[in-house]
Parts: C-alpha cells; sequence; structure tokens
C-alpha cells in the first residue's frame, strides 16, 4: 500500500524549497556575474595586449619626420650643398612670395603662404639630393645600374635580373622596354661587354628584327654614363614604338627568355648517371 505524506511534511518540504530557491537564484547571479568580470578582464587584457604591439611595432619603424631626418643626416655627410641649397630654396619662395604680398597690400597671408612653399621647395631639393647620393654610394657595385633604372616610373618594363652575365668578369646586362624600344644598361668597362651586348642583340633581332636598340653604357670611364645620369639618358630617348606595342615587345622577350634547349627523348634527368668505366679507362 502506498504511504500517505502528511500535511505536516509536505509543509516542511515546500518551506524548505522556498528557503533554498533564492539561495539558489542568487548563486546564479553570482556565477554570472563572475562570468561577466572574467569577460571584461580578458577584454582589457587583450586590448593592453593589442595596444603593446602596436607600440612595438611603431618603435620598430621610424616615424615620416624620423625618416626625413635621416635622409637629411646621410645626404649631408655626402653632400656638402645640401643646406645651402635648402636654404636659397626656402629663402627664396619666402621672398618672392613677401614681395607680392606687400605689392598687394595683404603681405601677412602672402608671408605665411611664402613659408609653406619654401618648405616644400626645401624637402624637393631634400629628395633630389638624396636620390643623386643614394646613387653615388652605389657606383661600381653590382647591380647599382638596376637601382637607377627603377627611379623611371610608368611606362617601363624591366626585368629583375640581369639579360645577361660574365660569370668570370662579373659583367652585367640590364634590359629595359620602353617606347624608344629595348634598352640595355651595362656594368663593365666597354671593350669587355661589348661581345655580352652583340650576343643579346642577336637574340633579339630573330624575334623582333624593327625594334630599336638603344646601348647604354653605365659607369664612371670616358664614354660611359653615371648612374645619376641614366634616367636622364633614357627620358631623351626619342619614342618609336606606341604603348601597345610596347607590352607585345616585353612579352616576347620574356618568352624568349624562358625558352631552353629541350631534353631528348627517352632521356629521365633525374635518372642520369655517370659512366665509371668511361671514367676509369680502359
Amino acid at each position: 500500500m502506498a504511504k500517505k505524506t502528511s500535511p505536516s511534511g509536505s509543509h516542511t518540504a515546500s518551506s524548505r524549497a522556498q528557503a533554498a530557491s533564492p539561495e539558489t537564484t542568487q548563486g546564479k547571479k553570482t556565477r554570472s556575474r563572475d562570468t561577466l568580470n572574467k569577460d571584461s578582464q580578458n577584454k582589457v587584457a587583450q586590448t593592453r595586449d593589442k595596444k603593446s604591439r602596436d607600440k612595438q611595432n611603431r618603435s620598430g619603424q621610424p616615424g615620416r619626420l624620423a625618416q626625413m631626418r635621416q635622409a637629411f643626416d646621410l645626404t649631408r655627410r655626402n653632400d656638402s650643398k645640401l643646406v645651402p641649397y635648402m636654404l636659397i630654396a626656402f629663402l627664396g619662395a619666402v621672398l618672392v612670395f613677401l614681395a607680392l604680398g606687400l605689392l598687394l597690400h595683404n603681405w601677412i597671408t602672402f608671408l605665411i603662404l611664402g613659408i609653406l612653399v619654401g618648405v616644400l621647395a626645401a624637402m624637393l631639393i631634400l629628395s633630389m639630393r638624396a636620390q643623386n647620393a643614394a646613387l653615388s654610394q652605389l657606383e661600381g657595385q653590382p647591380g647599382g645600374s638596376r637601382a637607377a633604372m627603377s627611379l623611371l616610373r610608368r611606362g617601363w618594363s624591366m626585368p629583375e635580373e640581369p639579360v645577361a652575365m660574365n660569370p668570370k668578369s662579373k659583367d652585367l646586362v640590364f634590359r629595359a622596354v620602353g617606347r624608344p624600344g629595348v634598352v640595355l644598361v651595362t656594368e663593365g668597362p666597354n671593350s669587355r661587354v661589348k661581345q655580352l651586348v652583340n650576343a643579346e642583340k642577336l637574340k633579339m633581332r630573330r624575334i623582333l628584327p624593327d625594334v630599336p636598340v638603344h646601348v647604354i653604357n653605365s659607369g664612371t670611364q670616358e664614354g660611359q654614363v653615371r648612374l645619376q645620369d641614366i634616367v636622364k639618358t633614357m627620358r631623351k630617348l626619342p619614342p618609336s614604338i606606341t604603348k601597345d606595342e610596347v607590352y607585345v615587345v616585353d612579352r616576347r622577350l620574356a618568352s624568349m627568355g624562358q625558352n631552353s634547349a629541350p631534353i631528348p627523348k627517352g632521356i629521365d634527368p633525374t635518372k642520369v648517371r655517370a659512366n665509371r668505366k668511361g671514367m676509369r679507362g680502359r
């Protein structure tokens, strides 16, 4: 037979449940608050870590003013005329705008404009002189002419690697394609690089017989062009082909560089072994 629960027992159980329910609810609230606190602490820690990483990255990379100061210091060491030229550019712009302001009876506005223009003129002089100083340090080093050619902006296409090289003498030939046609820039004595240039011309005449080829011998000897003047020399060349033809010529020359002698059929180059009997002698 089923046992009957007394009214007093049921009342006691209900009172215990009612007493325990507020404690349970309060415990849940406490745990939720602890979870929220931990989440907030984790977010704060992540934010601090991110800020510290950003500071480290910023400290590793100098700002724009720091870069300009480094460029100024490096250029001034190799160029004693940098500071006078920058002062002339700055003061000249200020005096010109100040004179215009006096004539127009508004010298304050024109003086401010003159200062701004003077600063821009001085920065332009710094950029030009820094570029020349950097190229002067590369004079005589392998790949210096390629660094000078990279200053050309639009309208030119050139590979990173030299198209011809003499392993013994370290003479190099770099190539650029633009509106004037194909330009070969050499590194080394003129008499020594002539053979490399002739071989490269012979290759190009087979696939591009009507495209003009110009040769610029870079260096400091007589009849050579210094690195600072390579860009000027290339820009002075007369245009001979259109922009669309520049792309076609560059693609053909690139395919010429990729072509190589085919491997004979039936031979696996990974399994070729030397004839030991022939090496020993019979």
